[in-house]
């Protein structure tokens, strides 16, 4: 059988409507890991997922969680020969809440409902449908094959939209037995709709607060108005000189020191879509001198998400007694974030800021990773992904969110690919949230054809 086949056989499936109808049955699955009650729910998924993934040939294992009241994982591998290159992949079975009643038209986020090229549902695009477009492309790669031509490990988790509990520790604990040379997944969107994507590794965040915590209760600005230091003003000033009214970060030790060449030469000539309901783009935003894509996915931004003193809802005639700003570093690998906040502390004193306390968040803080796009795998993924589509396949150094993409990376120390299968408008965690039907075809085209060149035509060991 020849890779056409397998390319063909992938199609196939989705032309007679098999994906379809199993992408129904596993987003009738409610399974909303921010609720305490959808455990059974996230159990069921992972037995469904075993039932894709045992007539394949999957030797399935379910793997307790080490976090306390951590998801279940799914662990699966096929192992065909120790001296075959063995392939890693990831998904993730659970979702956000399905927001009931919030959806247009009626809809029911546990219901597929197809409209024209719209499959919408939830988990449609975040996560079902991505790894469930993966596993038959490997299902296609059998068929044609008679074998996969390599070993593949695979791990679907159910706690990913609750920050992964438990991930990190569990690829700590079987780094052995999770040995690979390469990580293949799915997850985000594609740089365009139309457009065959890879990204190499995601953006970190950092999230902090910066506090002015100057006295006990308010006092009346007509009596102490002049007399009293409004910690309003003292933190909004503090902020000024943290980044301009443009947005350039002018904490230099909070941005990478220069854009690398292999970035610059893996964005140029990517323009940014715009979707309908998306926000018109400032275009003197940022960094200067950068493109936008360049400021999206190549650099570090400060952001401001909450800025509150006194009382918004209800405001009085008082000097209020604090103010807080709830703030984020978005960082590309290059930098120590353990950096980002010293140096923050450096800059506030020595501009008389002592006043401005710091106060480091306990969640909301993602390593950031990156491949370079000039390496071997990023250069042969790319080729077989034109190979299959005859489109130039756009190349992100890294996602412009997070992922625990930093687990597969740094703690398997895998080289990472990530081909998504979703758009920029798929209403991710939002209602209406929905897969495109062409991309997700061209998705199930282009990797039973990348799994076909990691049997016959891998980069070497």
């Amino acid at each position: 059988m020849s890779r056409d086949a397998a390319v063909a056989a992938a199609m196939a499936y989705y032309d007679r409507g098999g994906f379809r109808e199993e992408l129904a049955r596993h987003v009738a699955i409610r399974t909303e890991s921010q609720r305490d009650d959808r455990s059974d729910e996230l159990a069921r998924y992972v037995e469904a997922m075993r039932a894709v993934l045992e007539p394949m040939g999957f030797g399935c294992e379910v793997l307790a969680n080490p976090a306390s009241g951590g998801g279940p994982f799914l662990y699966a591998e096929r192992i065909e020969g120790p001296e075959l290159l063995t392939a890693f992949s990831y998904g993730h079975g659970d979702v956000i809440h399905g927001q009931d009643g919030q959806w247009s038209n009626g809809r029911s986020p546990w219901a597929l409902g197809v409209e024209g090229e719209r499959w919408y549902g939830r988990g449609t695009a975040d996560n079902k449908g991505q790894h469930l477009i993966n596993m038959r492309a490997l299902g296609a790669l059998l068929a044609s094959r008679g074998r996969l031509g390599f070993n593949a490990r695979i791990l679907i988790e159910m706690g990913e939209e609750v920050g992964s509990p438990g991930l990190r520790a569990l690829c700590a604990r079987h780094r052995d037995r999770f040995q690979a040379d390469v990580l293949i997944a799915s997850d985000g969107p594609r740089f365009k709709a139309g457009q065959p994507t890879l990204f190499l590794g995601a953006r970190g965040a950092l999230n902090f607060d910066l506090i002015v915590d100057l006295r006990e209760g308010g006092h009346h600005s007509g009596n102490w108005g002049g007399l009293l230091a409004n910690p309003g003003i003292v933190l909004a000033n503090a902020l000024a000189s943290i980044a301009s009214a443009e947005g350039e970060v002018l904490v230099r030790d909070l941005v990478p020191e220069a854009l690398p060449e292999s970035v610059r030469q893996a964005l140029a000539g990517l323009e940014l879509d715009r979707h309908e309901g998306d926000p018109e783009i400032d275009p003197d935003w940022g960094e200067p001198g950068l493109a936008p894509v360049e400021r999206l996915y190549g650099w570090n931004t400060f952001e401001v998400l909450a800025f509150t003193t006194g009382n918004p809802e209800r405001p009085v005639n008082a000097i209020p007694p604090r103010a807080s700003a709830h703030c984020q570093i978005r960082f590309v690998a290059g930098r120590d974030p353990e950096t980002f906040l010293p140096a923050l502390r450096a800059h506030l004193d020595a501009r008389g800021f002592t006043r401005v306390g710091i106060e480091r968040s306990p969640k909301g803080f993602f390593p950031a990773t990156r491949l370079d796009p000039a390496s071997k795998w990023p250069r042969w993924a790319a080729a077989s992904i034109e190979r299959t589509t005859g489109k130039q396949p756009a190349v992100l150094p890294n996602f412009g969110g997070s992922l625990p993409n930093d687990v597969f990376s740094d703690v398997l120390g895998l080289p990472t690919l990530w081909v998504p299968h979703s758009y920029p408008g798929c209403s991710q965690h939002a209602p209406d949230e929905h897969l495109l039907g062409p991309v997700a075809r061209e998705g199930l085209a282009l990797m039973a054809g990348l799994f076909w060149d990691l049997a016959e035509n891998a980069p070497e060991r």
